[in-house]
């Protein structure tokens, strides 16, 4: 990954500095494109929000979550989008209104497109049920009407087409493995549809691991138009070698001619719970043993990770950031990752909020 900063005169940089007032994050100063992505998954907020769960910042103090991550460094939002959801949340008119918030804070939207109507993932990536029984023909028209409809409503900077598609999308008609070209007509269409709508727009493709089959994969989209590379890193799926991740990253980014992401990871701050719904990590033998579980590992945990970004792509974005036990110490239906949110079991932000801060 590359980090691209454009020299400006120093004349003008001293101008700027004098002219200028201080604002709210650490990133004031002199302004100069900033396109090293420091990402948080918020896709959660809206749901925790009517819960009437209250965030505090590092000092235990009440404080909007997205001005804390702004305050920490954050310059890019990632929020999910759903097709038709059982529930308003994830839904158009949510996702909206959370990425007005977001620009509003003067952060950039990262737009997780499913294109399905729940969780799209590598065990699953279920095709809108409005769209069920199309052709491949139908469907694609459909996604491109639909990408088109995204663009207007939510204008975001990043797209990412479907979510962790190791092996495609919009099953059957989009299945990578069974239908080559079904996915590649899909998938190209849609990427058209947002260069011609939004030229601007960044493109993202998504896979879910460091292993060879990322290569397989990335090397079957050769010829669609897209920007950057999206990857998840989890050492509980993934493996545990840092070293493996930046590896990865560079052998991907040099063979493609792509600015590589890490799009989605986390760490626990304890292996301790919140509420009682089952968590996704609970034990020694899920973590790394150089990262304890504990606020100051996970806080280093993410340095390294912001480094690796740094040093073989264009970034990095923690998913679960805000995915407290909004429910109660008693729910059975509230948080699997309230161990690996940054905000803590009493709502205050973690150390590892600080690495953000570019």
């Amino acid at each position: 990954m590359k980090k691209l900063i454009y020299a400006v005169p120093f004349v003008i940089i001293i101008v700027f500095m004098i002219s200028c007032g201080s604002d709210d994050s650490k990133s004031s100063g002199p302004v100069v494109e900033d396109n090293f992505i420091r990402g948080a998954d918020m896709s959660f907020l809206p749901e925790i929000e009517q819960s009437g769960y209250v965030y505090k910042n590092g000092t235990g103090q009440p404080e909007d979550a997205l001005l804390t991550l702004k305050k920490a460094g954050v310059n890019t939002i990632r929020i999910r989008l759903w097709k038709n959801p059982s529930t308003p949340h994830s839904g158009m008119a949510e996702v909206k209104a959370l990425a007005q918030r977001v620009k509003a804070r003067g952060m950039k939207v990262w737009l997780t497109v499913h294109f399905s109507d729940t969780w799209a993932d590598p065990s699953q990536q279920a095709v809108p049920a409005e769209w069920a029984g199309l052709n491949l023909q139908q469907l694609t028209d459909q996604a491109m009407l639909y990408t088109a409809n995204v663009l207007a409503e939510i204008h975001p900077d990043i797209f990412q087409i479907g979510n962790e598609t190791n092996t495609g999308f919009m099953y059957p008609l989009g299945n990578l493995v069974e239908n080559e070209a079904g996915y590649l007509q899909l998938v190209n269409g849609i990427s058209a549809t947002i260069r011609q709508n939004a030229p601007d727009t960044k493109i993202m493709i998504h896979y879910a691991g460091i292993a060879d089959s990322a290569d397989w994969f990335f090397n079957k989209i050769t010829d669609v138009d897209y920007d950057y590379i999206g990857l998840s890193y989890y050492p509980v799926w993934h493996g545990k070698s840092l070293a493996n991740v930046q590896t990865k990253m560079h052998q991907l980014g040099q063979a493609h001619n792509k600015k590589v992401v890490i799009a989605e990871t986390s760490y626990p701050f304890t292996l301790g719970w919140n509420d009682l719904t089952n968590n996704t990590i609970g034990t020694q033998d899920q973590i790394i043993p150089s990262y304890p579980a504990t606020p100051d590992g996970q806080k280093s945990y993410m340095l390294d990770i912001r480094n690796i970004a740094k040093n073989a792509g264009m970034g990095f974005c923690y998913w679960g950031t805000e995915w407290v036990a909004f429910r109660g110490a008693e729910a059975t239906n509230g948080s699997a990752g309230e161990n690996l949110a940054l905000w803590d079991f009493e709502g205050k932000a973690l150390p590892a909020m600080d690495t953000f801060y570019k």
